[in-house]
C-alpha cells in the first residue's frame, strides 16, 4: 500500500462527511511582514500596533485575509489537490481577529456534490471552519471547487447542490470585541472618507496596477501551504502554465482598494465570490469597487459597507462588470474576480 497521498478525487467525496485537516498553523509576525512584501497593503490597523490599540484592538490583528489564506491552505490536500479550479465562495464570516501567536485548526464538511456533464470532473461543495487554540471559531466559509475524477467510468453520485445565502445579513456581522472608532485618526489612516461619504451605487476606480510574477505567486502559495498542483507544476495543466491561486488575486485587489477605501479597515464577511477567469504570470491586475449597501452597528463609531471588489486584467476605466451578448449577460472581457464583502468603517 502506498504511503503517499494522491489527494481525493471527485468520487472519493461523500455528502455529510467531515474532514479534519492536518497541520495546524501558528500565525506569526513573519506572516504580517511577508504579506506586506507580497501585496501593496497599507491598511492602518494591521500595519500599526499603535493605531490598532487606539481603536480598541490589542494586540494588533493581522489582516483578515492572512487567516483566510492559512485556513484555506489547510483544506487543499484533502479538498482541492486534484482541482481544475476553485470556483467561488459564500457565507464567509470573520468571528474574531487573529493575532500573532494564534494557532488555526481547520475542518470541512462536504455539503454538496454535482458531477459535470463531461463525466470527467465534478463540483464539490464544502463548509470549512477554522478555530484557534482555545477552540473559538476564527472564521468559517463555504466554497465550491471543480475536481478531477480518478475513474471517468465511476457512477455519478446523487446531485446535491446546497442552498447558500447570497448575502451575510448585516445583523449577523460580528464586530470585534472592544472595537471603537469614535476617536479614529483619519490622518494616520491615510484618507478622510468615512461611512457617510459613500453612496450606494457609487463606483471607485482604484487606479493602480500590479503585474504578477511566477516567483511572487508561488512564494505566496507556499506561505499559505497551499499544495494544489496547478499552482506549481507546469505538467499539471495542458497549456503548461502555472495557475495563480485565486486568493492571491483577492489579496492583490484588496490591497489596491486602499486608494479610495483606506478606512474600510476590517473585512467582516465575504458574501460571495467568483473567480471569473484564470490569472497567470505577466498579467497586470487593476481593481475597482462598487458600494452595494450600507449598515450601522451598535459599536461606537463603527458602521459597515457592503462592497463589490472587481479585479481586472488591464485597467477598465469604464468599470464594466457585465455585458449583454445574444440577449445573455456575461462578464466583461478582462474581469478576473467578482468579490462581494462587508467591511467595517468609521462613521
Amino acid at each position: 500500500m502506498s504511503k503517499t497521498n494522491a489527494g481525493n478525487f471527485f468520487e472519493d467525496f461523500t455528502v455529510g462527511e467531515v474532514i479534519e485537516h492536518a497541520t495546524p498553523r501558528t500565525i506569526t509576525e513573519g506572516d504580517r511582514a511577508l504579506y506586506g512584501a507580497l501585496y501593496p497593503t497599507r491598511f492602518a490597523i494591521p500595519s500599526s500596533a499603535e493605531f490598532a490599540e487606539s481603536v480598541g484592538l490589542r494586540p494588533a490583528p493581522v489582516e483578515e485575509l492572512i487567516a483566510f489564506h492559512v485556513a484555506f491552505g489547510k483544506t487543499v490536500p484533502d479538498v482541492s489537490l486534484n482541482a481544475v479550479a476553485n470556483l467561488g465562495y459564500a457565507e464567509c464570516r470573520f468571528h474574531r481577529p487573529v493575532v500573532p501567536g494564534d494557532t488555526l485548526h481547520t475542518s470541512s464538511e462536504v455539503i454538496g456534490l454535482k458531477q459535470n456533464s463531461n463525466g470527467k470532473t465534478g463540483v464539490v461543495y464544502v463548509r470549512s471552519t477554522a478555530t484557534n487554540q482555545r477552540g473559538e471559531v476564527a472564521l468559517d466559509w463555504c466554497r465550491w471547487v471543480m475536481v478531477h475524477k480518478r475513474d471517468t467510468e465511476a457512477p455519478a453520485p446523487e446531485t446535491v447542490v446546497p442552498d447558500l445565502a447570497p448575502v451575510v445579513a448585516a445583523e449577523d456581522l460580528v464586530v470585534p470585541e472592544g472595537l471603537d472608532f469614535s476617536s479614529y485618526d483619519f490622518t494616520a489612516a491615510g484618507e478622510p472618507h468615512r461611512f457617510d461619504d459613500y453612496e450606494v451605487g457609487e463606483k471607485i476606480d482604484h487606479v493602480d496596477g500590479v503585474t504578477f510574477t511566477d516567483a511572487e505567486h508561488m512564494l505566496a502559495t507556499r506561505l499559505w501551504q497551499n499544495t494544489a498542483k496547478v499552482h506549481f507544476n507546469t505538467e499539471a495543466r495542458p497549456d503548461g502554465n502555472r495557475l495563480i491561486y485565486g486568493g492571491h488575486v483577492i489579496s492583490t485587489a484588496r490591497a489596491l482598494s486602499f486608494n479610495g477605501l483606506a478606512n474600510a479597515q476590517l473585512i467582516a464577511a465575504i458574501n460571495g465570490g467568483s473567480h471569473v477567469a484564470p490569472a497567470f504570470a505577466g498579467d497586470t491586475v487593476y481593481a475597482w469597487s462598487e458600494v452595494l449597501d450600507k449598515a450601522e452597528t451598535t459599536a461606537p463609531g463603527v458602521a459597515a459597507l457592503r462592497l463589490r471588489l472587481v479585479a481586472t486584467k488591464g485597467r477598465d476605466e469604464s468599470m464594466t462588470l457585465k455585458v449583454t451578448e445574444d440577449d445573455k449577460q456575461k462578464y466583461a472581457a478582462g474581469v478576473l474576480l467578482d468579490l462581494d464583502y462587508w467591511a467595517f468603517i468609521p462613521r
